[in-house]
Formats: structure tokens, sequence, C-alpha cells
């Protein structure tokens, strides 16, 4: 029994599982601390921080990040060291252009950043995108080579480090959110630090660059990076629209509360994924269509299976985790946007059932070197929840409309994504749940002898 328990510990998946669900924990932690220890305003200012450092990583990150973990799965050492080489330049070059654009924006336009809220993302992501850039370059190299006990400790150090401090300050210290901004800097400095002196961040390979793999990797990432920015629209663009909408930063602050709960949703799907693409990735080089066929089957049936009692609990208890995770504040109808933090759980719960399965279409269109075809999948869905989200927000002026938005988009985008491709593997969709309800029934029985 113990040996089984150990090997299942050893397995990448699990692996993976724990490294996520190691940052969601401490990012639930870290979102229940900020949204006690600031006002609603505060708290959605902070959010908007987060959101616009979010969205514009996936620009800085979608140009390498994809490419370099399906083209290392198959790379030799020298290959490798180049590739890793590219990857870093290409990361300066737009760590450099993004300060400068935020920069001068800030120098143009003071005054109407400040009255959208998004002032304190204007002022100090320039300065987040280099110090964590070491880190997060060690967590693509990481994930490729699928290493993720490395990972876990990256991100345990990154979490964990941020969430004392948070603790730390609403116990004792009682500091204002410019303070908190300047702690999440710190923390991103030391955790890139620890990367670059243990080799993980390939910092060393940078003079290894070479351009034909900087060809390389940005033909593949002129897809990937418009994917995983419209990916990123598709959470941060209610974010963005609600902020500038007449219902304010106090309607940002109630949203993220059932916004969150996408995030906890992320846990086993991102770790799932992890492990998923640089599989399918390996199989479609060597010309394996079949195993491809078959990741994809297992992957998205098995996450769907896991999800059924998640969103049932998550539905029928959507009151708990309003309170959980914003207070008592946040419970009932709000006076200022009449709209109920609970309700809007609800309809996230049943966006959640649709999720994996979109999302493992994107995936598999990437690691059959599609990434065209999921690029187009991403521009249908950034189109439905943008024009969604403002005849919601400006015409109804409905947070709940905004919600209901997020089901339809991500529907269209999964009969978008599995139309590409079926066309490419020829899918059986019955095959998703049957090879997904094996997954489980083969642990159990390899569980128990």
């Amino acid at each position: 029994m113990k040996n089984k328990i150990i090997k299942i510990l050893k397995e990448k998946n699990v692996q993976s599982l724990a490294g996520n669900m190691l940052t969601a924990g401490f990012g639930f932690l870290n979102f229940v601390i900020l949204a006690r220890t600031f006002d609603k305003e505060i708290f959605g200012e902070w959010v908007l921080y987060l959101t616009g450092a979010a969205f514009v990583e996936m620009f800085r990150f979608g140009i390498t990040r994809t490419a370099l973990i399906r083209f290392l799965a198959g790379a030799k050492d020298k290959e490798q060291k180049q590739l890793i080489g590219s990857n870093w330049l290409i990361g300066l070059v737009v760590s450099v252009f993004i300060a400068v654009v935020l920069y001068g924006l800030l120098l143009l336009f003071p005054q109407k950043i400040e009255d959208s809220g998004f002032i304190l993302f204007f002022q100090w992501y320039p300065i987040l995108a280099f110090l964590n850039l070491p880190f997060n370059n060690a967590l693509t190299i990481l994930q490729a080579r699928q290493e993720f006990d490395k990972i876990f400790v990256v991100r345990f150090l990154n979490s964990g480090l941020f969430f004392l401090g948070l603790l730390v300050n609403f116990i004792w210290l009682n500091l204002g959110l410019l303070e908190v901004i300047w702690y999440h800097l710190i923390i991103s400095l030391v955790v890139s630090l620890v990367t670059i002196v243990l080799n993980w961040d390939g910092s060393r390979y940078l003079f290894h660059a070479t351009k034909e793999k900087n060809k390389t990797i940005l033909n593949f990432g002129k897809y990937t990076t418009i994917t995983l920015i419209g990916t990123n629209l598709l959470k941060s663009a209610d974010t963005f629209i609600i902020a500038l909408s007449p219902l304010g930063v106090t309607a940002v602050a109630l949203y993220s509360i059932p916004l969150k709960l996408t995030e906890l949703l992320q846990i086993p799907l991102r770790s799932f994924v992890a492990t998923a693409f640089p599989k399918m990735s390996k199989a479609s080089i060597e010309g394996n269509l079949k195993m491809v066929r078959y990741y994809f089957y297992s992957y998205s049936g098995s996450i769907t299976l896991m999800f059924v009692p998640v969103t049932i609990i998550t539905f029928f208890f959507s009151d708990f985790f309003v309170l959980l995770l914003g207070g008592e504040k946040y419970l009932g109808i709000d006076p200022v946007t009449g709209a109920s933090a609970s309700m809007i759980f609800k309809v996230f719960a049943i966006y959640g059932m649709l999720l994996p399965i979109d999302r493992l279409t994107g995936v598999g269109l990437d690691s059959i070197n599609k990434p065209k075809k999921n690029f187009y999948k991403i521009i249908f869905m950034v189109v439905a929840n943008i024009i969604g989200d403002l005849i919601a927000v400006f015409i109804f002026e409905s947070l709940m409309a905004v919600a209901v938005v997020t089901i339809i988009f991500t529907l269209i985008g999964l009969i978008v994504g599995y139309y590409y491709l079926h066309k490419e593997l020829d899918l059986k969709f019955r095959l998703i749940f049957i090879e997904g309800w094996k997954v489980y029934s083969n642990k159990i029985k390899e569980f128990i002898g």
C-alpha cells in the first residue's frame, strides 16, 4: 500500500495538481485577507492592478511560453540551449517595450488613467515585469521538462511569502495598498533570485540565442500570443468593462467575489493541462495522432467528470462561498449595483462544466501545430464576450447579465474548438466520457490491486 501511495505521489499529474493547488490555496487566502483588509473601493483598485498585470503577462509570455514548451519537448541539448536563450532575449525585449508604452501613456494621460482606477497598474507593473521575468521563465522551462517538483518549490516561495506578509499586515501592521504592492514587488525579486542561483531560469543561455530560434518561437508565438491574450480577455474583459461603466469600481469588487470561483475551478484544469500539452506535443511531433486523440479524450473527459460534484456543491452552497471569500458585506443584494454575488456564483458554477472540453480543444490544436485554428476559436469567443458585456453593462446595467454572457461565449468556444480539432483528428464526442471514466476506473483497480 505504501509503495502504491508513493507511486501515485510521483505521478506528473499529481505533482502538477499539488503545485497548482498550493498556488490557488494561497491565492484564495490572499484574496480573503485583502477583501477584509480594505473597503470595497480600495479592494477594487487591487483587483484592477492584478487584472491589468495578468492581461499584460499573457501578452509578454504568450509570445514564447507555448512555443518553448512545444519545441523543447523534442529538442536535443544544443537546440534546447538555443531555444531557452531566444526565449530570454525575446522576453527582455518585450518587457522593455511594455515598460516604455505604459510609462509613456502615464505621462500623456495621467488624469484619465487615475480616473479609470488603473493608476497603480501603470505605475508599478513595468517594474514587476522585470522582477518576475526570471522565475516566470523558470516555470516555463520546468513545465517543458515536466519537473513539477521544482515548479512546486517556486510557487510555494512566491505565494507563501506573499501570504505571510499579508497576514502580518492584517493582524499587526495595517499598512495601505501601496505598501502591499511594494511587498509584492520584493517577493517577485526574491523568488527570481532563487531561480537564478539554482540555474532553473535559463538566463545563462541568453547568449546562445540564434536568429533561427528567434524566428521559430516568434512564428509559432504570433498566434499563441493573440490566443493567450484572447483567453485572458475572456476573464478580464468583464472587469475592464465594468470598471469603465456607470457601475464603477465598487461593482468590480463585488463581481470579483464570484469570479474567484473560476480561479478555483482552474486549479485541476491548469494542473492537467500542464501535463497534457507536452505529452500531446511529443506524440504529434512523432506522428502518433492516435495517442494525441487518446490524450484529448482521457484528459477532457476525466476533468469534466471531476467537475460534476464541484458544480453541484458550489451551486447549492453559493451563499457559504460568498461569505467565505468576501465576508458578510458581500451577502444579499448590493445597494449600489443591485446585484447578488450569490446568484452570479451559481451562474459561474454552470460555466465550470463547460471549461474542460473547451480548454482541451485549444490545447489539442496547439499540440498538433495548428495554433492558427486555436486563434480563430479564441477570436469568436472574445468578440461574443465583448459584445455581450457591452450590452449587459451599458444597456441592461446588470452584473448578472455579464455572468450569463460567460456561459454563452464558452459554449461558442467549445463548439468551434471541437469542430476544428475534429477535422484534424476525426473525433467521436461520446469517447470523451468513456475514456474519461476509464481513467478513474483504472486508477481504482490499480490502487486496490
